[in-house]
């Protein structure tokens, strides 16, 4: 079963992340910009990722039971929920955290980290 101290390692291992307590919970963002790519809630049992607002409708269409939205607070954002007890092990653990990492990170930071994937939207 994938943990919080998963994330916490899995993200912290990502580049230019780190840690920040950011409205009573643990926040994962770039160091340079501060731009957020994960977070912990719900006694670190649920994650939030980046995830653009028109991939969302799908993703949880798919997979209600691993992927779902607050609603009322991530309706404006481009925020997904993860439930962590729902991923299948550390591997897609990584492939959702570098997702959004890619989502958060800049052209030139993703640009230096092509095994992580480059995305051209900017």
């Amino acid at each position: 079963m994938v943990t919080a101290d998963d994330v916490r390692r899995i993200a912290l291992s990502l580049p230019h992340a780190q840690e920040k307590i950011a409205w009573g919970m643990p926040t994962f963002r770039l160091e340079a910009r501060g731009r957020i790519f994960a977070s912990l809630d719900d006694e670190d049992r649920v994650m939030g990722v980046k995830c653009p607002r028109e991939d969302r409708a799908a993703l949880i269409a798919s997979e209600p039971g691993k992927f779902f939205l607050r609603e009322g607070h991530d309706d404006n954002y481009a925020w997904l929920r993860v439930n962590l007890a729902a991923l299948d092990d550390e591997a897609e653990l990584r492939a959702v955290l570098e997702d959004s990492w890619r989502q958060a990170a800049p052209a030139r930071l993703r640009a230096a980290h092509p095994e992580l994937g480059v995305r051209d939207d900017g």
